[in-house]
């Protein structure tokens, strides 16, 4: 009775691998197979086993005799069963001798059949090649939902991009409308993100949320949007009334961001709503807009404080010229430019030659 294989799926792995110490049971076995497999041949179950092991998805099936020198087939189905391989690789004892522990044993460990000598042809063609058939079906459908997987990631991931492109484009595009050139938004999204990895201001969190909360730190002035030109770019000091509106960035960016639904479900609202609202806040209380104090004052908005003010003070503005890196650090120390934690401010300083780079002009 001819059996059909499927030869697309032979193209993957059409190897199957007799381990019998008897040479000739081996040479009845690849006649059965050898028209519609590949055969390998081990003498021992040691020899089997390691051939095995050297590359598991060599073989479709391992046909196994129970008696044999060096390593028999239930301590080779022990070593298999340990590395995880009998769930991957079906695997057939052909024996002629079989207790009920042995085969109790051996279906614990994962053996597909037990199939006593002497063999019929067609008989363990058909049942090996059932198996094999439903092995192959299994990995094709198990490629196949690894690979809608995949695509669902990728997917994913470009979603993400593009929320996070939409993110930059908005900040900005406020930065240009401050006057800014948006490398502003950059350099405290890079301050925040070197800060968090690179000090112990960021102890305790995950990659994943020093990657949103830098990524938050982008949208800090967000609020900046719903400042009328005339304020925003005034070449000179502003006038108390003009500072009051000046204030409302921080809760303007805050109420903006709320109206953002798809915003919610996104891991770095929860950042980005606190950094815009609060990144005025100082340590002795006096900020804006909620008068916070020390450590009511989260670590992240702190950063972004430290930062944004580091990078005002180093970069021209429409109302001032940039100052030197010694006189920035000096004005920081002074506590000229707003009264910060003791511990940012040491960490700070402990890399502040690093962040120094990032206004170095390239030759």
């Amino acid at each position: 009775m001819p059996i059909e294989v499927n030869k697309e799926d032979l193209r993957v792995s059409d190897m199957i691998l007799i381990v019998d110490d008897d040479e000739f049971n081996r040479g009845i076995l690849d006649n059965i197979f050898s028209p519609y497999y590949s055969t390998d041949e081990a003498e021992n179950g040691r020899v089997g086993l390691d051939k095995i092991l050297a590359d598991p998805s060599k073989y479709c099936a391992v046909l196994l005799d129970i008696m044999m020198p060096e390593m028999n087939g239930i301590e080779v189905m022990r070593r298999l069963h340990k590395e995880g391989l009998t769930s991957k690789i079906p695997v057939f004892l052909i024996t002629a001798e079989a207790n009920n522990d042995t085969l109790h044993e051996a279906y614990h460990l994962g053996v597909m059949d037990v199939i006593l000598k002497p063999v019929t042809p067609y008989i363990v063609l058909r049942r090996i090649n059932s198996i094999v058939e439903l092995f192959r079906a299994r990995k094709r459908l198990d490629n196949r939902v690894e690979q809608q997987n995949n695509e669902l990631l990728e997917k994913a991931q470009k979603i993400i991009e593009l929320n996070q492109g939409m993110i930059e484009a908005l900040s900005t595009a406020i930065e240009f409308r401050n006057g800014e050139s948006g490398e502003h938004v950059r350099r405290i999204r890079d301050i925040t993100r070197f800060l968090l990895e690179n000090t112990e201001l960021g102890e305790g969190l995950s990659p994943n949320e020093i990657h949103n909360i830098s990524l938050a730190s982008i949208m800090h002035d967000v609020g900046k949007i719903a400042i009328p030109d005339n304020i925003l770019n005034k070449p000179g000091r502003l006038t108390p009334e003009e500072f009051e509106i000046m204030k409302t960035h921080t809760t303007q960016g805050g109420l903006l961001l709320e109206k953002i639904p798809q915003l919610h479900d996104n891991g770095i609202y929860e950042y980005a709503f606190d950094i815009a609202r609060h990144h005025h806040e100082r340590w002795d209380g006096r900020g804006y807009p909620d008068g916070l104090k020390g450590d009511e004052i989260s670590m992240w908005a702190q950063i972004v404080s430290i930062a944004d003010v580091y990078d005002a003070l180093s970069c021209k503005r429409v109302y001032k010229d940039a100052f030197p890196r010694e006189k920035v650090v000096q004005m920081i120390k002074d506590g000229e430019c707003g009264v910060f934690n003791p511990k940012l401010l040491e960490c700070f300083f402990d890399v502040e030659e690093t962040l120094s780079k990032l206004y170095t002009k390239p030759e």
